[in-house]
C-alpha cells in the first residue's frame, strides 16, 4: 500500500499495517514464516529447473505427489527440516539454502 493511502486510511480512523500485525506475531514468528516461505519457493523453483515433476520428486523422497504440493505451498504440516532434505536431494549446496533464505 503506497504512503498517502495508509495516511488516508489513518486519518479515517482505520488500523494499517499487515498479516503479522493483524495476528499480533512476535519477529521471530515472521521470521520463522518468511524462512519457511523462502524454502518453499526455492523447492519449487529449483524442482522446476531440474524439470521435475512433483510426482518425481515425492518418489526421491519416499512420499506423496500431495505432500510435494503442500512443501511448496508452506503448508503448517511441512517442516522445515522436510523442506531442507528435499533441498539437499534436489541438488542443492548449503550456500544455495543459505542464499534462498537471505533473498526471502
Amino acid at each position: 500500500m503506497d504512503k498517502k493511502k495508509a495516511q488516508r486510511l489513518k486519518a479515517a480512523g482505520w488500523a494499517v499495517g499487515d498479516a503479522g500485525d493483524f495476528l499480533e506475531l512476535t519477529d521471530e514468528e515472521r521470521a520463522f514464516i518468511e524462512t519457511k516461505l523462502a524454502l518453499a519457493v526455492a523447492v519449487r523453483d529449483r524442482r522446476k529447473r531440474r524439470k521435475i515433476s512433483q510426482t518425481q520428486l515425492a518418489r526421491r523422497l519416499g512420499s506423496s505427489q500431495s505432500r510435494v504440493a503442500k512443501m511448496e505451498a508452506a503448508d503448517s504440516s511441512v517442516s522445515l527440516d522436510l523442506l531442507v532434505r528435499s533441498l539437499l536431494n534436489l541438488g542443492a549446496t548449503q550456500a544455495d539454502i543459505a542464499k534462498a533464505i537471505r533473498k526471502g
